[in-house]
C-alpha cells in the first residue's frame, strides 16, 4: 500500500460518503400527539456541553421533519436510549429508521421493551408523561430540550441541531457498578453509516484497554505544591494531598485546584489532606456507600 495520500471529493454526508467515521447507536424515545411512545435511532448525537456548570447536554442532529424532530420540538422532552451490540437489535433499528412513517405504523415492528420513565416530578404542561424508556439499553439519558441555545440549521442545511440538557443518567446496576470500579465496558455497536445506498455497515466492539500517563508528563511536586499555595492564603495543602494530582495537565491545574479549594470551604475545612482529596476526587463516594 502506498503511503501517499490522495484527495477525496467532499460530499453532502461527508461522515458516512466522503470518510470512514466511526459513530454510537442510540435510539431517542420522544412522545407523539396521541401520547404513544416513538423510537429513532440515531448515529448523529453526540456529547456537546461536557464541563463548566451544572448543565452537561448532547446535541442532535435529525432531519426537521423527522417523527424525533417534531416530537421533541413540540413536548421538549426524550430520552436517549444505549443498546448493546447484538445484530438482531441493530437489524431492528434499521427497519425503524425507515423514513415516512407514522409511530404507529413503525412501532408495529419494534421488538425492543418499552417501560415508564423514571423522572420524578409531573411531566411538561400539556403532556399526560414522559416518554417511555427500553428495557433493552444499559443506559440512558433522560433529556430536555434547550431551546434558547444559538444552534440554528445553515440556510443550505436540512438538518436540525437540537440540544438536550440530560436531567438523569440511569444505568443497569451491572455496568453502573464497572464504571465505579474503572474495569468493564458494555459492548457498543459501532455505526458507519448508509455507505453505498443499499445497507448499513455496523463493527464490532473490541475490548478496551488502559494506557497511563507517562511519568515524564506528571508536573513536579514542588511546582503543585508551589501552584497550591499560591491559589487561596487561607486554605493549607498537605504535600502528599498535593502528590494526588501531578499527572493533572498543566493548563488544567489552576481549575482542579479551584474545586478542591471550593470543597474544602464548603466542609469548613482549612486543611487539605490526601483523605479529602480521595473524597473530592472520587465524586461519586456517597453512591458507593
Amino acid at each position: 500500500m502506498s503511503d501517499d495520500f490522495t484527495e477525496v471529493r467532499i460530499l453532502d454526508n461527508f461522515y458516512q460518503t466522503s470518510s470512514f467515521f466511526p459513530m454510537p447507536v442510540v435510539l431517542i424515545s420522544t412522545l407523539n400527539e396521541s401520547g404513544s411512545t416513538n423510537l429513532g435511532p440515531y448515529s448523529l448525537c453526540f456529547p456537546y456541553i461536557v464541563t463548566g456548570g451544572r448543565k452537561h447536554a448532547m446535541v442532535l442532529i435529525t432531519r426537521p421533519t423527522s417523527n424525533t424532530a417534531q416530537n421533541i420540538t413540540r413536548t421538549k422532552v426524550c430520552s436517549i436510549n444505549f443498546i448493546p451490540d447484538k445484530k438482531k437489535y441493530l437489524k431492528n433499528c434499521v427497519l425503524l429508521g425507515y423514513p415516512g412513517e407514522t409511530t404507529e405504523q413503525k412501532m408495529k415492528n419494534s421488538i425492543f421493551t418499552l417501560r415508564p420513565s423514571t423522572r420524578s416530578g409531573p411531566p411538561p404542561q400539556g403532556l399526560s408523561k414522559y416518554p417511555d424508556i427500553v428495557s433493552e439499553a444499559f443506559q440512558v439519558f433522560e433529556c430536555t430540550w434547550d431551546d434558547s441555545h444559538p444552534l440554528k440549521p445553515t440556510p443550505s442545511s436540512d438538518a436540525s441541531h437540537l440540544v438536550l440538557v440530560i436531567e438523569k443518567i440511569i444505568m443497569k446496576p451491572k455496568w453502573k457498578d464497572c464504571l465505579f470500579k474503572g474495569k468493564g465496558f458494555p459492548r457498543l455497536p459501532v455505526d458507519y453509516g448508509y455507505r453505498d445506498n443499499i445497507q448499513f455497515w455496523f463493527s464490532k466492539h473490541s475490548k478496551p484497554y488502559a494506557l497511563k500517563v507517562p511519568s515524564s508528563k506528571e508536573a513536579p511536586i514542588e511546582a503543585v505544591q508551589y501552584a497550591c499555595s499560591r491559589f487561596d492564603p487561607e486554605i493549607k495543602w498537605e504535600k502528599e494531598a498535593c502528590a494526588k494530582i501531578v499527572k493533572v495537565p498543566n493548563i488544567f491545574l489552576k481549575r482542579v485546584i479551584g474545586g478542591v479549594v471550593k470543597a474544602a470551604k464548603e466542609e469548613g475545612l482549612t486543611v487539605i489532606t490526601p483523605e479529602f482529596m480521595d473524597k473530592v476526587q472520587d465524586k461519586r463516594s456517597g453512591e458507593k456507600k
